[in-house]
């Protein structure tokens, strides 16, 4: 049996016919999208090609054919920034904040000392693939251009209006939602508005404020490759976009040949064992079992609120269940005994427990895939951008519950907690749909390598690229058939309502009372 599965691996992933250098580009201060492409990245480098990752997470050890330029400024007042998301935002003002913040980021990518000297120096290095986390960051896709390399994007909460566009894919806002809009593909008329209005702003407000900033980027530091090939034209030239997501995990929808579905790319298939300490607690729960409590990497519970942290703890300590939470603080004062806290928990194995019954999140996506892995029912407490969709998708499907954070009582916390746990459907569904996603012919990771693969040995694989990606706005959405068509029926309306106003003259009751009178 390990003979043949061993001989299937190499069908599926057959080697390339040389090592490729890669360029790879993650610099999000949110540790979550690093998390996602680590293995990727890690994997092409086992595989005997050369990687150089740009990210804010260099390796404590080192890992052979993988290197690391550290963009440690990305975390300049990085919490300031997530402390001001909280604040009450207009469609248009969120648009302005996302953009400003991504545009920090770009900055800091090209700005720094090492991708200066190493990589953006003309004719100092070459890279045959880059790969870029494809989010509001075009100027450095530029470095494609730079290298004349293909390029493949990672997206890690799956796609938007902005994603769809590297490839041509195509999103119908009659039933795909804005990922910030928290509605799902079952929309009401009055949400198919909301959802083509915030679409439609969003989109202004990226294409005439967004973009023309990072197209001074690429001219200030790509002024070569800049003068050759427009921004315009370079982020509609992907190879490949790869997406955190899958029809199991969300709902179904179009792609087009080059965007591949790789939700779960992080996850491993063998839970390692857990710390003592933590196992013993969790054994010590019996079979009332365990509840897992983790807010992500951004938020921090020990930022929430006095009055909000005490709402949670009374609540714990009220419930049989133990509990595991993930909080950044040595000390929670008040911490009763059922609740272990730790400063970092290794979430997929804590998931993968048999006695972990429920997962109260953030509903971030790699927790929320995470959870359906291991078919696990979630409490989602959404903070902010696509958090409130997912905690949406897990309402709609019926493996979770959502919460306001802000207005929850502590009876309504603790009523949603005992819902979630006491009726069997929620973790019915959850099963359900892990054994849906688990239902694949390779693994998430594997499916990534293999594609990555193929852009490499067909040289850019452009054959996958759409025809409409040549096309305009207006052709593009035929437009222009249209007006022609509207034209032309409008014209022939005209003439033969001239022919027949013409006729009327000369057939009509005065026409008659004429030919009477010469008589």
């Amino acid at each position: 049996m390990l003979a043949i599965r061993l001989f299937s691996y190499v069908l599926i992933l057959p080697a390339c016919l040389e090592a490729a250098r890669i360029l790879a580009v993650f610099p999000f201060p949110g540790p979550s999208q690093y998390i996602n492409v680590v293995p990727y990245l890690k994997t092409l480098a086992s595989r005997g090609h050369e990687v150089t990752s740009i990210n804010a997470f260099p390796q404590k050890k080192p890992v052979k054919n993988f290197r690391d330029i550290p963009v440690l400024e990305v975390f300049k007042n990085y919490n300031d920034i997530i402390h001001e998301f909280d604040n009450p935002m207009n469609i248009w003002e969120e648009n302005n904040f996302v953009n400003k913040f991504f545009l920090g980021v770009t900055r800091s990518v090209l700005t720094n000392k090492e991708v200066q000297e190493t990589l953006l120096q003309p004719g100092k290095d070459h890279y045959d693939l880059i790969i870029v986390e494809a989010l509001r960051t075009d100027a450095y896709y530029g470095f494609a251009a730079h290298f004349n390399a293909p390029i493949i994007g990672i997206s890690t909460f799956g796609t938007d209006y902005n994603i769809d566009e590297l490839v041509g894919n195509v999103s119908p806002l009659s039933y795909i939602p804005l990922v910030t809009a928290g509605l799902t593909d079952r929309m009401t008329f009055a949400e198919r508005v909301i959802n083509f209005l915030d679409t439609s702003i969003g989109w202004l407000n990226y294409r005439f404020f967004h973009m023309p900033e990072q197209e001074k980027m690429y001219a200030e530091h790509f002024p070569l490759a800049s003068a050759r090939v427009p921004l315009s034209e370079l982020n509609r030239n992907f190879s490949l976009v790869l997406l955190n997501q899958h029809f199991s995990l969300s709902f179904p929808r179009p792609y087009v040949p080059n965007m591949i579905q790789v939700g779960g790319l992080h996850i491993s298939h063998k839970p390692a064992p857990l710390p003592k300490e933590m196992e013993d607690f969790i054994q010590g729960a019996g079979e009332q079992g365990v509840i897992y409590f983790s807010l992500g990497s951004n938020v921090k519970s020990k930022d929430l609120p006095d009055e909000r942290r005490e709402l949670i703890l009374k609540t714990f300590a009220s419930l049989p269940q133990r509990v595991l939470w993930k909080f950044e603080d040595d000390q929670l004062p008040g911490k009763p005994a059922n609740v272990f806290i730790s400063k970092w928990f290794p979430q997929p194995d804590i998931l993968a427990h048999p006695k972990v019954k429920l997962f109260i999140t953030h509903g971030g996506l790699l927790s929320t895939i995470e959870s359906i892995h291991h078919g696990k029912p979630v409490l989602g407490l959404p903070f902010f951008y696509d958090q409130f969709l997912n905690v949406k998708r897990a309402t709609q499907a019926g493996f979770g519950l959502g919460l306001d954070h802000k207005t929850m009582t502590q009876k309504e916390f603790k009523e949603t907690i005992q819902r979630l746990l006491k009726e069997p459907r929620f973790a019915e569904t959850a099963k359900q749909m892990s054994d849906r996603y688990r239902d694949q012919p390779m693994t998430p990771l594997d499916t990534a390598i293999w594609w990555t693969e193929y852009v490499l040995r067909h040289k850019g694989a452009y054959h996958m690229r759409v025809a409409g990606q040549d096309l305009g706005f207006f052709a593009y959405h035929s437009v222009d058939v249209i007006g022609t068509l509207l034209g032309g029926a409008l014209l022939i309306i005209v003439i033969i309502t001239s022919i027949l106003w013409k006729i009327s003259k000369l057939v009509g009751p005065g026409s008659s009372k004429k030919k009477l009178k010469e008589q």
